[in-house]
């Protein structure tokens, strides 16, 4: 019998605001322990919550984002259960009356198009920080645990999606494009590394064919998009092989070992009623308006398909250039300012934009200086728009060869030098004299009898040899374009 797995997916986004979901503790990822707290988010007596109104905006935003519905009224719950992390003995949530309900999000992968339905987005409080002393940083095998309560509080937003899910691939894409749409939403900086992007997943396998739905598993806290797409690999492989051995799988949380690859459980998969929720009682509903709704939805900004699209249209990119410029703010916001900024064509500093500039930036994980929202103390490039801008139309004018400009950029992104200052300092103008161009292009055809041989039998592709030996003479500055038309008429002659 052949399996095929269904999965939903969990994301747990901590958003951007200055205080916390209930006090006016600072929110700021880091900083001494314990610091950044006050009777409220320690839950001393008598202590009452009252609720973040740019947090509810936020709420709002993603949202609309995902085409969800926002009920009028919704409620807020205590989901009860006893954790150290937990100073309250329950957290703050929603449960059967959330914001916004029956959303959707496509992500595109290898051309197909997959809709992903989102069954509730809804606001609560962040735990406090567990930390375990111990080599493998688990609870298991620690030797001892400290809380940080400064993450307690925090205002975040649960988004839960249906089990519409059926590949670890489509897990990954779908997790990215919700990342690149938070971002652009500016309602949170979605490091996951730090822990304001996180993702749980619940597994379950049943015959191809079959629309039911299995036990399921539920792997926790996946920090990143390789180990989710990894860890939901394994899992799938794990169930397969259980329901092949006539053996039952059983409910359960599980852990994803990054570095061995091994599953592990963790315990037994709590159930709703086990959390005992109840109406939170200090605190009023929250009412959203047609008014507020409508309010929200006009200061929403330009979302990543239709700014491709208007790259399309205005600007005149290939869907290919339109689609990766604008899966990255940051990447689409500094492409943006630099056509605002210079006459640079669209299209070249797409590609420049694409290529070296996006190694450059994931070699050295600094980042562009936009309007994006970044951590403080983020390393930001040197690299302004104009500069880039006015690099681009450079090359393209043939006053720097393509291999100089591989030179110019880093050298740009490390300083902020202009390109300019770079090529003259280094001495790397663009050589386009005809005369100082054909005596390289002699002196390789007199060198290489056996290749002009083979160009003139009609092996034209030999061509190439001779640019290389004339860009190797010149070290990189000849024009290539006059070069090919100089050698054409040498060697045809």
């Amino acid at each position: 019998m052949e399996f095929e797995p269904v999965i939903g997916l969990e994301i747990h986004v901590e958003l951007s605001t200055k205080s916390k979901m209930f006090c006016g503790c600072r929110v700021e990822f880091g900083g001494e322990p314990n610091t950044r707290t006050c009777p409220v988010c320690l839950a001393h007596p008598g202590a009452l919550p009252v609720m973040n109104q740019q947090a509810i905006r936020y709420l709002a935003r993603i949202s609309l984002s995902l085409e969800c519905s926002v009920p009028e009224k919704s409620i807020f719950h205590r989901k009860n259960y006893f954790y150290p992390d937990l100073p309250k003995g329950y957290q703050i949530s929603q449960y059967d009356q959330p914001f916004a309900v029956d959303g959707q999000l496509h992500v595109m992968l290898d051309e197909k198009d997959y809709r992903v339905g989102i069954e509730r987005v809804h606001q609560e409080e962040d735990t406090a920080k567990n930390i375990h002393g111990g080599e493998s940083g688990r609870i298991a095998g620690s030797t001892y645990s400290l809380i940080d309560f400064n993450r307690s509080g925090t205002p975040l937003v649960e988004i839960v999606t249906r089990p519409d899910i059926h590949s670890p691939q489509v897990a990954r894409a779908f997790l990215n494009k919700l990342k690149n749409t938070l971002q652009y939403l500016d309602v949170s900086d979605c490091n996951m590394e730090e822990g304001s992007l996180r993702c749980d997943a619940n597994i379950s396998m049943r015959p191809v064919g079959d629309t039911g739905l299995g036990v399921k598993t539920e792997l926790k806290n996946m920090n990143s998009f390789k180990h989710l797409e990894k860890g939901l690999t394994q899992e799938i492989i794990r169930q397969t092989e259980l329901l092949k051995n006539g053996e039952k799988i059983v409910q359960q949380t599980v852990h994803f070992d990054v570095t061995t690859g091994d599953i592990s459980p963790l315990r037994s998969k709590e159930f709703a009623h086990d959390y005992r929720y109840f109406p939170e009682p200090d605190l009023v509903p929250l009412i959203a308006t047609a008014k507020f709704v409508d309010g929200i939805r006009a200061e929403m900004p330009e979302l990543p398909e239709a700014r491709a699209q208007r790259y399309m249209k205005d600007l005149e990119l290939p869907e290919y250039n339109a689609e990766v410029l604008t899966a990255s703010r940051e990447l689409a916001d500094f492409f943006e300012s630099v056509t605002e900024k210079t006459s640079a064509s669209p299209k070249s500093v797409s590609n420049w934009a694409m290529g070296d500039l996006s190694g450059y930036l994931n070699s050295t994980g600094e980042h562009l200086a936009t309007k994006s929202v970044f951590p403080e103390g983020s390393n930001i490039c040197k690299l302004s728009p104009e500069n880039f801008g006015n690099f681009v139309k450079m090359v393209d004018e043939g006053i720097i060869g393509v291999t100089s400009g591989k030179e110019v950029l880093p050298e740009m992104c490390k300083t902020g030098k202009s390109a300019n200052k770079i090529v003259k300092a280094k001495g790397l103008t663009q050589i386009s004299d005809q005369s100082e161009l054909e005596a390289h292009i002699d002196e390789a055809i007199a060198g290489n009898p056996g290749q002009v041989e083979q160009y003139r039998a009609g092996k034209e592709q030999v061509i190439g040899f001779f640019v290389g030996q004339v860009m190797k003479a010149t070290r990189g500055q000849a024009n290539p374009k006059l070069v090919n038309e100089l050698l054409k008429k040498k060697l045809s002659g």
